[in-house]
């Protein structure tokens, strides 16, 4: 049987990861993995989320399935965090699923079950493994305009006049906050337009909101897609807990439905659970239930949201600091959209060419298309790295 296989196409991430392992260079700078990092580099257990295990670890009688939704106490949870507590909570519903990933196929099954044709149009760029759910899924994938390379902005009027070119039934693919790979978002103004046009084209937002709370806040990073809840007759969203509760390796998010009433919205529940049923059965329970145990407790509660805004704002101070020290050593203004931006990542908008000669002359890794961590920067050596991107340019 295997041996009508072909070697699988390498992931560019994952082999810059072996790269960076491999280099015996002691100044090396890994800013490649879409992590959080510390200032002593590291990914670390935030406070309230090391005191929720503590408590389960106390109270936890049993390792027995908890059903095809997973938490159903989570699953209520996460609505309210993503949309609000005044979202229309009879038409809402949520399944908790392996991080934002599985709520992405997840949901990705639900389009391919309920409208088989629909193609999904997702912005460029994108997340990487965008493409590769969909099509997995069986649905068929096409881009939108988004980013605008020459100011680090979003070209919204290009992606305004695609979008009105799009078919009716079709689901549009949008980044909730903080935009992977690019940090370019947008403004409430062009959310309430996009929301408008969607609604006026009968076109499904299916968003990704996997960064909320790193971008301008907790609250705000989500106005967006509660403004689509607003104007939407349906919407899909993923969210995921890997980023502002840290919980990466043990996999938490959460896969919600907005139907248009009531009745559609258990129909479509009902339907989503039996895709879950054949590709997972029952979700893991440790990270999504110490998710839980915070957002239950106010005082772990009020210490999350603390420690998620410090987080915010240290990336928000390393943009701004990188683009001050890219600004001396080019004597431009080239690189001031990376303060502008938003989230965990950007690119620096160089080539190819330049990204593996940073590599190869300076031990700095980045992604080929020049996407770089941002939380991945060294806050002491700003002026030293802003120096290595310039001798490349």
């Amino acid at each position: 049987m295997f041996e009508t296989l072909q070697p699988a196409a390498p992931d560019g991430i994952l082999m810059l990861m072996s790269l960076y392992r491999d280099d015996p260079r002691a100044g090396k700078l890994d800013l490649g993995v879409g992590v959080y990092k510390d200032v002593d580099g590291k990914t670390p257990v935030m406070r309230a989320v090391r005191e929720a295990e503590r408590r389960l670890h106390k109270s936890q009688a049993t390792k027995s399935y908890l059903g095809l939704a997973g938490d159903t106490v989570f699953n209520e949870l996460m609505i309210g965090v993503v949309f609000g507590d005044k979202a229309d909570r009879a038409r809402l519903r949520a399944a908790q699923t392996p991080g934002g990933t599985g709520a992405l196929r997840l949901l990705a099954d639900l389009i391919r079950l309920s409208r088989p044709d629909a193609t999904v149009w997702v912005p460029d760029p994108t997340w990487p493994n965008h493409m590769p759910i969909l099509r997995a899924a069986g649905l068929k994938a096409q881009t939108y305009a988004y980013f605008d390379a020459e100011n680090g902005g979003v070209r919204f009027d290009a992606m305004t006049e695609a979008l009105e070119a799009i078919p009716a039934g079709d689901v549009v693919l949008l980044h909730g906050c903080c935009h992977n790979p690019t940090g370019a978002d947008l403004s409430l103004d062009q959310w309430r337009s996009v929301a408008r046009l969607l609604a006026e084209r009968g076109l499904t937002p299916f968003v990704d909101i996997a960064y909320q709370g790193f971008g301008e806040g907790l609250e705000q990073d989500a106005a967006g897609l509660r403004i689509l809840a607003e104007t939407v007759p349906e919407l899909l969203a993923a969210a995921s807990c890997s980023k502002n509760f840290s919980v990466y390796r043990d996999r938490a998010g959460a896969a919600l439905i907005l139907g248009s009433n009531k009745a559609e919205a258990d129909t479509a529940y009902g339907q989503l659970l039996g895709i879950a049923r054949g590709i997972w059965s029952m979700p893991p329970d440790h990270a999504a239930a110490c998710v839980r145990i915070v957002l239950e407790d106010d005082d772990l509660r009020t210490d999350w949201k603390a420690e998620l805004e410090a987080v915010r704002q240290r990336m928000m101070s390393l943009r701004q600091g990188f683009a001050d020290a890219l600004r001396r050593h080019s004597n431009s203004d080239r690189f001031d959209f990376i303060a502008r931006q938003r989230g965990m990542f950007s690119r620096l908008g160089i080539s190819a060419e330049q990204v593996a000669k940073l590599r190869a002359d300076h031990g700095v890794y980045i992604v080929g298309d020049s996407r770089f961590n941002v939380a991945g920067l060294p806050g002491d050596r700003l002026d030293d790295l802003a120096a290595k991107i310039v001798s490349v340019l």
